[in-house]
């Protein structure tokens, strides 16, 4: 059997940029106006060869929010490999269109064809099935997959369409084992279409078309759990063609319930879709009876759909429109505007508000946000998708830009206190303006607030644009705003190559302003080894936010800005001299022999013990006043560049006093968010049987009969240690401390994450009350939170869970120094380096649904306060760093983990010699 579902177990598509369908992913809008067969404009477009006109269809498929475009060319008018090939090769030329996958849709093979040969990246074929016999599909499956495509299979076989849950499932499940079986297929790259068809057509034998596609759903995703499900939504409400104000209802309520069964993605028009909570109760209602088919004896729900249809079309939609929340509040007016995205009076009421409001500025922190808010509930929970958020973000650019002009002005009057003392821009339009970003795929922002507060009382105008910055966006804004200096900030480690991509674009675009670097994953050797060298006008690592003041006034300073920067740039260039010309001081080991130094464990002396439970436990909205008691107060200090040790920092000379003041007002903080509960925890523990198969291989076999049975054991790949050693001193890698699976001992393996979460809207309200003090003091606290509950969780571990030191007894201090039995390594740190292991972990605890995480594309975790980690029980498991590894051992992972030399390169970089 092909282990590849255990090395990439997700759906990854690519147009430009990278789509990774992942278990927290939300729901995959596929647009569908580029379809001849399904948009008026787009067939005569096509059809009169207007294709740099059709180009603008695709154009807005994509702003409205489509992440996968659609192209279907089947006309009976048209030749269709041509027009496909055309109209494609065009897309390919356009960046904001190819940046997302393509979809190549037709009934004719030959056209499919014609469309794989010009897209790029990697695109999805819709559709292919069993319609002509097995072997005709086996054929044209090895053609797709040549062509790196996945495949969308429609339930259609010899006997025809499949229109019951039954034909659907079992269509799917004998695709499912050609594919995987005879073409070899990944599981992830099939997509599932097991046919949405209309309902409430008057026939008896239609009433249940919705429900058996929601059943169908459901047991595919059981039986066949890393394939996806797609369909064309709009099918299901063929029936109300020309009534646009049912049918988006029907296929707004039919997506809420398919998405809670399992669909992945499909066809909609990325413009029209309704939020569900905002459907009027009644036509809700109606909906949900013809989907579900409830209460439709003898057709009456379809009746009293029918019924009802009549009357909108006889009123018009205009009509039967709810205009009874014109009469309540502008904040609630605003609110109901952003939701619903509606654009129609949005001048009138931001008016309204800024009359109403002391500052413009409190319109925008005040009731804009607070629909914004709204909006990020109900898309979060489900009820609101994409496209609709993209509009919300529309009518709050659309009020904005109303507020903006007298924004402005209140600026420009604060700013002239700045240019008669201080520094000021070229332009002297007032105090100089420094651009801030936490780079992309970065959710941590702790330390650039910081420097932003700091440099913000210095007299400096900070324009923060946040986290997860693209680098077009951070060099756009920065040209845009005519910042003075830009500002990165990074945590994780991929976050290094996010900088020195920005820094090699910077001098592409011939960018001026100087680049300061920053973060805890940064460092003065590696900003002079590999950013340094990417731009030549200035790249000067800044270790602190104190340090930032004087940084930046000097690089303002036109006198000695140049005397700085050749001072700093010769010090990196003897860096990055000395690095290239270093000695290697540590002797290192062929990868086979640090192979044979593992850890010497005597596992025929050694019973492992055994877990409470196998599986995971789900620990929700834990008591926070628990949590609090295992909280590691030192790093709390250091976030606010405050150095010494707790509680000795307390009564320290120099800075006790402030020390103390901070303590407390963070205590003050901290009863006050228990007490009204601002902030909930969420964990996750497993516990899963486990067993070295190899020696940097730890084999993982997932809970009998749980949730993740079906899609097979997980191996776990270790690095393992390459200096050479002392006589006696192994090469540690973290597959020494599992039994191997020739000793015949039955071990476990175990995982968790925790995160706190709620931070946001309190957050805001600092911002909104322009408190950094306290908006800071509140995000370094949810930081502190998330570890203890991580020391807390493991102590349960420790003497309840794994129970392997049922009487452990350690104090708080004893935990900070890491005196228990036993380890919890996190993916991306010293022991296992390699950030890619965390879908593994996140995988066996249940994605999103059980953590409560997202992770980004450089898999750091949202919200930015959260922990993760492995468990290890054996009482010889010890916290270490791999340090540098050498081709030997690279090779042998690449080869391990099934990734591209260039991918797992990207990875493993800051440890490779």
């Amino acid at each position: 059997m092909k282990d590849s579902t255990i090395i990439k177990p997700y759906l990854r598509l690519a147009g430009l940029e990278p789509l990774v369908v992942r278990p927290e992913t939300n729901f995959i809008n596929v647009g569908e106006r580029t379809n001849v067969t399904g948009s008026k404009m787009f067939a005569r477009l096509i059809k009169e060869n207007k294709y740099e006109e059709a180009l603008s269809v695709a154009r807005q498929q994509v702003e409205n929010g489509a992440q996968v475009l659609d192209v279907n060319m089947d006309d009976a008018l048209l030749d269709g490999v041509q027009a496909m090939t055309t109209f494609l090769n065009l897309v390919q030329s356009e960046p904001d269109i190819a940046r997302i996958p393509i979809m190549i849709d037709s009934s004719k093979f030959e056209i499919i064809e014609a469309g794989l040969k010009c897209v790029q990246g990697k695109c999805i074929v819709n559709s292919i099935s069993m319609k002509e016999g097995e072997a005709k599909f086996i054929e044209q499956a090895f053609i797709c997959q040549s062509y790196g495509a996945s495949v969308i299979v429609m339930a259609f076989d010899e006997k025809g369409q499949a229109d019951t849950k039954e034909r659907k499932v079992e269509i799917c499940h004998r695709a499912y084992k050609l594919l995987t079986e005879k073409v070899g297929f990944d599981p992830q790259d099939i997509i599932f279409d097991p046919n949405i068809f209309a309902i409430a057509t008057g026939l008896e034998e239609h009433n249940n078309y919705g429900q058996d596609f929601i059943e169908a759903t459901r047991e595919i995703k059981a039986l066949m759990p890393l394939t996806k499900i797609s369909g064309g939504v709009s099918n299901l409400s063929f029936a109300f063609r020309g009534n646009d104000h049912v049918r988006e209802a029907m296929n707004s309520v039919f997506l809420f319930y398919a998405i809670k069964a399992g669909m992945d993605m499909g066809i909609v028009n990325a413009g029209q879709l309704v939020v569900y909570d905002e459907i009027e109760p009644k036509l809700r209602e109606l909906c949900e009876d013809v989907i579900l088919n409830r209460n439709n004896d003898n057709n009456e729900a379809t009746e009293k759909m029918i019924t009802f249809a009549e009357t909108v079309k006889a009123k018009g939609k205009e009509v039967v429109k709810d205009e009874a929340w014109r009469n309540s509040s502008v904040e609630e007016r605003l609110k109901h505007s952003l939701v619903n995205g509606i654009t129609d009076y949005i001048d009138q009421d931001t008016e309204e508000a800024r009359q109403k409001y002391p500052k413009p500025l409190d319109v925008i922190e005040g009731p804009l946000m607070d629909g914004m808010n709204v909006v990020g509930d109900l898309f979060g929970s489900g009820k609101m998708f994409l496209p609709q958020v993209v509009k919300s973000a529309r009518v709050m650019k659309k009020s904005v830009a109303v507020l903006t002009p007298f924004i402005e002005a209140e600026k420009e009057l604060r700013r002239q206190a700045h240019i008669k003392a201080g520094t000021v821009n070229e332009e002297g339009a007032g105090a100089a303006k420094i651009l801030l970003a936490t780079v992309k795929g970065d959710v941590h922002d702790i330390g650039k607030n910081i420097v932003g507060v700091v440099l913000g009382c210095n007299g400096y105008d900070i324009v923060d644009l946040g986290v997860m910055v693209p680098t077009d966006k951070i060099l756009d804004t920065a040209e845009k705003e005519k910042a003075d200096i830009i500002g990165l900030s990074g945590l994780i480690t991929p976050s290094l190559d996010e900088m020195v991509h920005v820094a090699h674009e910077m001098k592409r675009r011939g960018m001026k302003q100087p680049l300061l670097i920053g973060g805890a994953t940064t460092s003065r050797m590696h900003t002079a080894v590999k950013i340094a060298p990417q731009y030549d006008n200035g790249v000067v690592h800044v270790l602190d936010a104190s340090r930032s003041v004087t940084v930046a006034g000097t690089l303002l300073n036109a006198e000695q800005k140049p005397d700085m920067l050749k001072t700093i740039k010769s010090e990196y260039t003897k860096l990055a001299t000395d690095f290239a010309n270093k000695k290697t001081t540590k002797e290192h080991l062929p990868f086979a022999a640090a192979q044979a130094n593992r850890v010497k464990i005597e596992w025929d002396k050694y019973t492992p013990p055994v877990p409470t439970f196998n599986g995971t436990k789900v620990f929700k909205d834990h008591d926070l006043s628990q949590i609090r008691k295992y909280i590691d107060w030192q790093p709390f200090f250091i976030a606010w560049e405050m150095h010494g040790k707790f509680p000795q920092i307390l009564s320290d000379a120099v800075i006790g006093s402030e020390a103390t003041k901070l303590y407390n007002d963070a205590n003050t903080l901290l009863d006050k968010l228990i007490k009204e509960k601002w902030l909930s925890a969420q964990g996750v523990v497993g516990f899963w049987e486990a067993s070295a198969v190899g020696p940097d291989t730890v084999q993982v076999r997932p809970e009998a009969g749980g949730e993740r049975q079906e899609a097979g054991d997980i191996r776990l790949e270790s690095l393992r240690q390459q200096s050479k050693k002392a006589g006696g001193q192994p090469n540690l890698a973290l597959s020494d401390f599992i039994a191997p699976s020739n000793t015949g001992k039955k071990d476990h393996i175990g995982a968790f994450s925790v995160t706190i979460q709620g931070i946001e809207p309190h957050i805001k309200k600092f911002e909104a009350a322009h408190d950094d003090y306290s908006k800071i003091t509140l995000q370094a606290l949810a930081d502190r939170l998330a570890e203890a509950f991580a020391e807390l969780l493991h102590e349960k571990v420790r003497k309840e869970f794994w129970g392997y030191v049922k009487d452990e007894k350690l104090s708080n201090e004893d935990l900070i120094k890491e005196k228990y039995v036993g380890i919890r390594p996190a993916p991306g740190y010293p022991a296992c380096p390699d950030h890619t292991e965390k879908y593994k972990l996140f995988e066996l605890l249940g994605g999103k649904e059980n953590t409560g995480i997202t992770l980004t594309e450089s898999l750091a975790m949202y919200p930015a306060a959260s922990v993760c980690g492995w468990y290890f029980s054996h009482p010889q498991s010890q916290y270490f760093g791999i340090g540098k590894i050498q081709k030997d051992q690279f090779d042998d992972y690449v080869k391990r983990k099934g990734m591209s030399v260039e991918e797992m390169g990207r990875w493993l970089r800051p440890v490779m010699e």
